[in-house]
């Protein structure tokens, strides 16, 4: 009888031993979680302080734990993107069309609106006593860029030197400082002669001595998309609390002039995208 005792007790011990010592990854406690991506556009510290608002209203509306992490650099960015290694991410524009060239369409979730308008400009910019007047007495001259992968600290600006008839080797000498900010701060102090920079840095720094010198076409604005194998009910979800958001203190958090998340789709991106594809063919 003790015997038969200890015999049926052995599967029992067995059991739980393993259910003690099972992986802590397997736990009902883990929380499952979608990884946020952002672009470089600003010091990731910036970043992350801005977007914390809106990734905890994502994780509140969605149910679900969201990780917002910040890129290395641009190209890392489109790889990431574009590999399907985070769950969803925001985007500059040019980013977005290089990635979908190299890697296929994703699921669009929305772009920004920004005061009432989701399109929004650069600006190539000088210093306000300069004696340079058009692109065309750029000729010659230094000039700075952001990131080779910007749509408007590069790409969208090297397209109207072109057709300004400044080719990049008609440049002085030509330097890729990663960020805007560091474009308009090497004009103002003398550094280069000009730069391009997005209209929200333009204007951030035009008091302090940049003067605009060349406006860039109206391109559609920073989108969010999502890994093209998210499940689509994610993504409903993601979108639907994306176009919903009306408090103003997550948008502007963002950036002060957010003004809603609106609806998006690829085609959207077609006017930059035969700018890019014009800078493809004039190399």
């Amino acid at each position: 009888m003790r015997l038969t005792m200890i015999r049926s007790s052995i599967p029992i011990l067995l059991i739980l031993l393993l259910l003690f010592f099972l992986p802590c990854n397997i736990s009902a406690s883990d929380e499952a979680s979608l990884t946020f991506q952002v672009h470089p556009y600003l010091p990731a510290s910036e970043l992350l302080d801005r977007f914390a608002p809106l990734t905890k209203y994502l994780s509140e509306k969605t149910k679900t734990k969201i990780v917002c992490n910040i890129s290395k650099n641009y190209t890392d960015h489109i790889d990431m993107v574009g590999q399907d290694k985070v769950d969803f991410a925001f985007m500059g524009p040019a980013s977005y069309i290089i990635m979908t060239q190299k890697y296929g369409l994703k699921h669009v979730l929305s772009r920004l609106e920004v005061n009432g308008t989701p399109l929004f400009q650069g600006v190539i910019v000088t210093r306000k006593n300069s004696s340079i007047l058009s692109l065309k007495d750029l000729a010659g001259k230094s000039f700075a860029f952001g990131d080779p992968n910007s749509t408007m600290s590069y790409l969208v600006p090297l397209s109207m030197l072109h057709e300004a008839g400044i080719r990049k080797d008609a440049l002085a000498s030509h330097v890729f400082l990663s960020s805007h900010q560091n474009v308009a701060l090497g004009v103002l102090i003398g550094d280069f002669d000009a730069g391009a920079v997005k209209e929200e840095v333009f204007f951030e720094f035009k008091e302090r001595g940049l003067k605009d010198l060349a406006w860039t076409p109206k391109i559609s604005e920073h989108v969010f998309v999502t890994r093209s194998n998210l499940p689509s009910e994610i993504v409903n979800s993601l979108k639907s609390a994306m176009l919903a958001l009306s408090d103003k203190s997550i948008l502007s958090s963002i950036k002060s002039s957010v003004t809603a998340l609106v609806p998006a789709d690829d085609s959207d991106y077609n006017n930059l995208r035969s700018i890019i594809l014009s800078l493809e063919q004039a190399d």
